[in-house]
């Protein structure tokens, strides 16, 4: 798609970017690790930041494609406020470009190239006060890809007392992370593998910046859950499984809900089946002899994968069916048979 904007209209309707340089009309973006060069009238990766006479503007401001009510499960977060329900935005674009993306048909074209509401984070906030919606979700396609968007999002959410999720691919820098971190609540992270060739076959990324964020968010009091979607013949190496929940857990991270997540054929892989029952149950069995407290398996059916069972008794203190929770038996964060505490943000 040809840009036909200029400077005039950006400065009276858009928004600059908040991390980049320029040097001799070309910008350097260092808003994620793609470390993008976008020369004069050019996009970045993420189809969403351009650079116009040397400034860089993002097209993802108040315009998402995407705004519903979702239970709070689907995100999926299981730890953090069970049966809520929250206010999900996205827009178009994606600093992965992702071989199995469910979403491609918006994360692989820029928000410019797509139908949109017409929502500034104010307006988005009013929405979920009305809606009875305790939380903001940024969600569907890459936060990173509308940070500025989210970022004022989340800024206007935490003044007006709401909680923001981050649902994200991790791949951001160190700097806009930890200021997006003053302003959100909680995230889930998706470990897309825990082998650096893989992620740039995969994805186009690569693995470590991943592994700060993480890290990240634990250190600034973020919840976090973390999920790896397990794709035969790519990143269902029991070896490599292995490797990643000993990393979890050589970091503390044994408290830290895990989603194990079925594959199904999509975009670029429709070639490869779904991911076998006995792959997922194997990795979950894995996680938990490794010292992961909270591990689920997502996408199958199964009356038990996505329960939550007491570390120390083993009964079940969550029983959950699709997004649904049909029992909880948490109360003030400890389990209500044995009193061991829960990990998680309960009330």
């Amino acid at each position: 798609m040809k840009i036909q904007y200029n400077i005039a209209y950006f400065k009276k309707h858009g928004k600059e970017a908040l991390y980049y340089q320029t040097k001799d009309s070309v910008v350097y973006c260092s808003l994620c690790p793609n470390y993008c060069v976008i020369n004069l009238n050019r996009k970045g990766l993420c189809k969403n930041k351009i650079n116009i006479e040397g400034k860089l503007f993002t097209l993802a401001y108040g315009n998402p494609c995407s705004a519903q009510i979702d239970p709070i499960e689907k995100k999926p977060l299981f730890h953090y406020f069970p049966k809520s329900r929250v206010f999900s935005i996205s827009t178009g674009g994606c600093n992965f470009s992702c071989l199995n993306c469910q979403n491609h048909h918006i994360s692989q074209v820029g928000a410019d190239e797509l139908e949109n509401y017409n929502l500034t984070p104010e307006k988005i906030v009013e929405t979920c006060i009305t809606s009875n919606c305790p939380a903001i979700a940024l969600t569907y396609t890459e936060p990173t890809a509308f940070y500025e968007f989210a970022l004022a999002t989340a800024k206007v959410a935490k003044a007006n007392g709401l909680k923001t999720i981050l649902i994200s691919n991790g791949y951001i820098n160190q700097e806009p992370l930890k200021e997006l971190s003053k302003s959100i609540d909680a995230a889930n992270i998706d470990l897309k593998s825990f082998d650096d060739h893989i992620y740039k076959k995969l994805c186009g990324g690569s693995l470590q910046p991943v592994l700060n964020t993480i890290k990240t968010l634990k250190e600034n009091n973020i919840w976090l859950e973390i999920t790896n979607l397990i794709i035969p013949t790519w990143n269902d190496d029991i070896a490599m499984i292995e490797k990643m929940c000993q990393w979890l857990i050589e970091n503390k991270f044994e408290n830290v809900p895990f989603h194990f997540s079925r594959f199904s054929p999509n975009y670029k892989l429709n070639n490869i089946p779904s991911t076998p029952i006995n792959t997922l149950e194997q990795a979950k069995k894995i996680a938990i002899d490794a010292g992961i407290k909270y591990v689920y398996i997502g996408n199958v059916y199964d009356t038990h994968a996505e329960n939550t069972f007491c570390p120390n008794c083993s009964k079940t203190i969550i029983e959950r069916k699709g997004f649904r929770v049909l029992r909880n038996n948490i109360i003030e964060g400890k389990c209500s048979f044995c009193g061991e505490n829960i990990a998680g943000v309960w009330e």
